[in-house]
């Protein structure tokens, strides 16, 4: 019962609330950004979704585009802005993912959406990530996010399909916020962003 109607309609009500609330603070990034990176201040990218479906999910702008002489863009940690970086630093670069939840491509809590190129290489118990609908933040982020291998992500991922509830969905949001606060596993300058998962081979 929750997982079918309670969650998609209390995701969709904090969504809604969180937008109303922080329409401030998203005004000013939208202004903020699109003077710094004089362009567009949302980055958009297709990710899969429930069952695998490709959406396109919004967050704000928090690296560059510059390439070097080959014309191939330079290394994330060379492209993340000071905005991005600030930006990471807070989670504000997820903000408009609200957006994403109320469309019901994303909900506030599950397994974070990954990149597309990556569906053929799950086996099959990795790909169960996808019988639930993604999530902003998920089990797999409050505990360890980068700071875990690919293996250690999808078992959490897969725990929390399999024992997703109303509690454990208060728990993941209740640990989220005091990361948050804290500033912990946020965002890690030394290791911005994992290895590309290219399979397990085990």
């Amino acid at each position: 019962m929750y997982r079918y109607l309670f969650k998609p309609l209390l995701d969709f009500v904090l969504a809604f609330a969180g937008i109303i609330l922080l329409s401030p603070v998203f005004l000013i990034l939208v202004i903020w950004l699109t003077i710094s990176t004089r362009g567009n201040p949302l980055f958009t990218q297709e990710r899969p979704g429930k069952d695998g479906k490709l959406f396109r999910l919004y967050k704000f702008r928090t690296m560059n585009n510059k390439r070097n002489n080959n014309g191939e863009l330079l290394a994330d940690h060379l492209r993340v802005t000071r905005t991005g970086n600030f930006l990471r630093n807070t989670s504000l670069d997820e903000i408009p993912q609200l957006v994403n939840v109320l469309k019901g491509e994303l909900s506030l809590i599950g397994p974070r959406p990954l990149l597309k190129q990556y569906l053929p290489l799950y086996n099959a118990k990795q790909a169960r990530r996808h019988e639930v609908k993604p999530g902003i933040t998920g089990w797999a982020q409050v505990n360890g996010r980068n700071g875990i291998s690919w293996e250690e992500k999808f078992e959490y991922d897969v725990y929390y399909v399999d024992n997703l509830s109303f509690l454990l969905d208060m728990k993941i949001l209740y640990i989220t916020i005091c990361k948050v606060f804290k500033r912990e596993d946020i965002y890690a300058p030394h290791r911005e962003r994992m290895e590309y998962f290219k399979g397990t081979t085990t």
